[in-house]
């Protein structure tokens, strides 16, 4: 089973999301890179983008598949990694830490309960997640 941390909460496109005081750190899931493969390319939206929740972000690109990014909550671009884009391998070396991809001001907190927990998260994987 992929490494699920309990502290974040999950979409079932397999990103993450950890609350940070009055704001949301986004990236993928151990799974997800895993099913990816070597990252090669992530695209990633401009601070003050605005987002909508379970809609395309941006995209990451491995040696295997294209795929798109999904938002986890809807909201304002606080932050973007930078650093994914002239090292893109940090998301299969550090899915949960170096390589998160967005931090995002949330407008809404009732979506945050729409999110899975961790043993959600691993009751959906374990169900084949796809």
């Amino acid at each position: 089973m992929a490494n699920v941390p309990r502290d974040l909460k999950y979409t079932r496109e397999h990103e993450w999301a950890k609350p940070e005081s009055d704001r949301v750190r986004v990236g993928i899931t151990a799974y997800a890179q895993e099913q990816l493969g070597d990252v090669v390319f992530v695209e990633l939206p401009k601070v003050g983008a605005k987002l909508t929740a379970a809609k395309n972000f941006g995209v990451v690109e491995s040696v295997k598949a294209v795929s798109d990014l999904f938002a986890p909550v809807s909201g304002e671009v606080a932050e973007v990694n930078g650093e994914l884009t002239q090292k893109p391998e940090t998301v299969n070396q550090d899915p949960y830490g170096k390589g998160w991809m967005i931090v995002v001001k949330p407008s809404s907190k009732a979506e945050w309960d729409q999110l899975l927990t961790a043993q959600q998260y691993e009751e959906y994987l374990a169900q084949g997640g796809h």
